[in-house]
């Protein structure tokens, strides 16, 4: 750094900052609390996260029983998931290979009418920008339901973004949300079984060849 006065110009070194790793990204997340006022369990983060993995999955925030246990996506929409990504447990956990990263990191509690509230908006950009930066041998991104769809692929809706999947593909695929109410959706898009999901199945293969 330089800087310059009418008589004299003086240089001196500059400190240069750490460089950011994914090791202290998951220290500082698992130890955030910037949203601890406003979660009714308490802060918990849930990811998986690790320098190898080749296929990042999106999603949006922890259930209850995801809180819980600390396991991401260890519940029923996490089995309609893998049934659709035609994935093992064994695989679906193996962190090496799969990063699991929620817009969410926390329980963000429910809504008065009943229904899951969203994600805290102040948790994907500290979290989810920083852990993908680090992770630089991503090859394939699955943006599972409507807030991972909005955060990086901005407002549409849902229907219409995953109909539209080849557009962002191979690189990007868009996934609704594997709740029970998905079944009925599936029914009245049967593209979505018979054209996405041998297309993400083999999308899938290539990336963790």
């Amino acid at each position: 750094m330089c800087w310059r006065t009418k008589s004299w110009r003086h240089c001196a070194p500059v400190a240069s900052l750490p460089e950011d790793t994914l090791a202290s990204a998951i220290n500082d997340a698992r130890a955030c609390r910037v949203c601890e006022a406003f979660l009714p369990l308490g802060p918990r983060p849930v990811f998986h996260v690790s320098e190898t993995a080749r296929v990042l999955i999106i999603s949006q925030a922890p259930g209850t029983k995801v809180h819980m246990t600390g396991l991401p996506f260890n519940d029923a929409s996490g089995d309609r998931l893998r049934g659709w990504l035609n994935m093992s447990r064994d695989l679906f956990y193996d962190t090496s290979r799969i990063a699991l990263v929620p817009t969410g990191l926390c329980y963000p509690g429910r809504l008065r009418n009943g229904g899951d509230a969203p994600p805290r908006p102040e948790c994907a950009p500290l979290w989810l920008d920083r852990f993908i930066r680090l992770m630089p041998r991503i090859r394939l991104t699955l943006l599972v339901g409507s807030y991972a769809l909005r955060n990086r692929l901005g407002k549409g809706a849902m229907t219409d973004r995953v109909m539209r999947w080849r557009e962002t593909g191979p690189a990007i695929i868009p996934l609704p949300h594997p709740s029970w109410r998905t079944g009925a959706w599936e029914r009245r898009n049967p593209w979505f079984g018979e054209e996405l999901l041998p297309a993400l199945r083999n999308g899938i293969t290539e990336a963790l060849t």
